[in-house]
């Protein structure tokens, strides 16, 4: 079993390839966008329910809304901060 949207295989392929990246993030995993630069990262979704992760979704939240300029989810930290969190989490 897994989360599926209606019609995600129809628009999965009328789009480009940068934005069907969101798209092919293994199964519980979630792609994230960091940075200046918008690095892209894949990440468990068991990061979701710890509390440093949980700061960083409300900042999102705070900044973007439910308006993720690259398609899927936007941190505003930088990669530096991101991946210390990421390491913290993993640990």
């Amino acid at each position: 079993m897994g989360f599926r949207l209606p019609g995600i295989r129809k628009a999965a392929s009328t789009r480009n390839q940068a934005s069907s990246k969101v798209l092919d993030a293994p199964k519980g995993y979630l792609a994230v966008y960091v940075g200046e630069d918008m690095k892209r990262f894949v990440i468990p979704v068991s990061h979701l329910n710890q509390p440093l992760f949980q700061d960083l979704l409300s900042k999102a939240e705070e900044e973007f809304g439910y308006d993720h300029p690259m398609g899927g989810l936007t941190i505003p930290c930088t990669e530096d901060v991101f991946q210390h969190i990421n390491l913290c989490l993993n640990a």
